[in-house]
């Protein structure tokens, strides 16, 4: 986009206007499947400044965390899934070693909820 602005006082050697271009360049930025590998709970921070970022998907292996300290392992989900809400992502377990947390924009694929009958009994 270009604005054409006219000066108060024209001078010879100058144009009389000044093009500015505020066009944005949409940068598109291809989303990430990144692994990784929690092995202790400062490991956490790396995950959660990619999933800041907006573009990745964290596919997180727990099982060593699991193996050796597993309050430490609860420290580390309950981080994950606090900044997941936060970033209004998802998060998700896979079996009994991995997890994984998306961004906002994706979402994980839960299985369909079940619906009960709930009768109400007067």
């Amino acid at each position: 986009m270009v604005f054409r602005f006219r000066r108060a006082k024209k001078q010879q050697d100058e144009p009389e206007y000044i093009e500015i271009d505020i066009g944005k360049e949409v940068k598109k930025q291809k989303v990430v499947v990144r692994p990784f590998v929690l092995r202790e709970f400062e490991d956490v921070n790396k995950i959660l400044n990619a999933l800041r970022e907006g573009y990745t998907i964290a596919i997180i292996d727990i099982s060593p965390l699991k193996n050796r300290d597993l309050i430490e392992l609860k420290r580390a989900i309950s981080k994950l899934k606090k900044t997941c809400d936060a970033l209004e992502g998802d998060i998700a377990g896979f079996g009994e070693s991995i997890v994984i947390v998306t961004p906002e924009f994706a979402e994980i694929y839960k299985g369909e909820e079940k619906k009960e009958k709930v009768e109400k009994i007067e």
